[in-house]
């Protein structure tokens, strides 16, 4: 079991237009930008980050917008939610938030015990606010939404599965644990976790596949502590068979990538060297970063990339 792995570390989607994104982010939902940077695969397409006042791990939503990618079709092998955590009496705020800002896909439920808010991003992105009760994480508090209702970090994510068993069997090699069962859901745990902790099943056998786009989950990242704890993870992981990347720089944390048995594509990031590498804390997401593969094409960069207002 796979001890060193204590809950999320980020949750990365695809957008079809970086302003309408940022606005959605920080002023909608008041996250903050923690950076401004580029995708190091694709450099004239932004990668925004958004979290708490430093962007701690477990708190942090981060997105690709390529322009004008078409919208994904829901589904199966995918992401379904993404879960923010919030204080139970904030949700009546949120949902007088959301209405008044014209968010869809607004609805309320209960599961295991918890209240949800569902919406959806402006690509139809899967979202909903938990009702959790001590969270003691500490929201941003330099946003448009009061510290007291404003968001905590993730509570977790809801995969959407044709067959639960082998993921399962993952997720609890990853130290997760089932805790219960509701209908079609099971929930999968971390004890003692980081607060992003959460990973629910849900499981849809005569489902369609998912199709990736604008609005889908592009992937999930779990949290290790360190290279070295990552590197352990990584063996662990080829050890029982899966083909895992090499460990990637990525800046602000190192990364490896492998593909669940369900679909979704799996991370294992670092907490360290985070966000504060090429900024200060106070101006964190001001300035564009470049990765230093990118640095000499600054100009045609910031040519090509969309202004941000914020």
């Amino acid at each position: 079991m796979l001890k060193q792995i204590k809950g999320l570390h980020h949750v990365t989607s695809m957008a079809a237009d970086a302003q309408t994104n940022n606005s959605f982010f920080t002023h909608t939902l008041g996250l903050r930008r923690v950076k401004k940077t580029v995708n190091f695969d694709a450099p004239d397409t932004y990668h925004l980050y958004y979290g708490d006042e430093i962007g701690t791990p477990g708190t942090v939503m981060t997105y690709f917008p390529f322009a004008q990618i078409p919208r994904g079709r829901r589904g199966t092998g995918e992401v379904g939610e993404t879960q923010f955590a919030v204080a139970p009496e904030a949700l009546a705020y949120w949902k007088e938030r959301l209405e008044k800002t014209g968010v869809g896909g607004i609805g309320e439920t209960e599961l295991f015990g918890e209240k949800h808010l569902r919406f959806q991003g402006p690509d139809g992105d899967g979202f909903s606010l938990v009702g959790v009760s001590g969270d003691k994480r500490a929201p941003f508090a330099g946003g448009p939404v009061p510290a007291s209702e404003g968001v905590h970090g993730f509570r977790g994510v809801t995969l959407r599965l044709q067959d639960e068993g082998a993921t399962g069997e993952l997720l609890k090699f990853m130290n997760y644990e089932v805790v219960d069962k509701q209908g079609a859901v099971t929930r999968y745990a971390v004890p003692g976790g980081n607060g992003a902790d959460i990973v629910d099943v849900e499981t849809l056998p005569g489902a369609d596949r998912a199709r990736q786009g604008a609005g889908s989950v592009h992937h999930v990242a779990f949290a290790v502590d360190n290279k070295a704890a990552q590197a352990e993870v990584r063996k662990a992981l080829m050890d029982t068979g899966y083909q895992v990347t090499p460990q990637i720089d990525r800046d602000y944390f190192w990364a490896i990538y492998f593909r669940a048995p369900g679909g979704v594509l799996f991370e294992i990031a670092t907490n360290e060297p985070g966000f504060a590498r090429d900024e200060d804390t106070a101006h964190l997401g001001e300035a564009l970063q470049l990765p230093q593969q990118h640095a000499h094409l600054r100009a045609e960069i910031e040519r090509i990339l969309p202004t941000l207002k914020d």
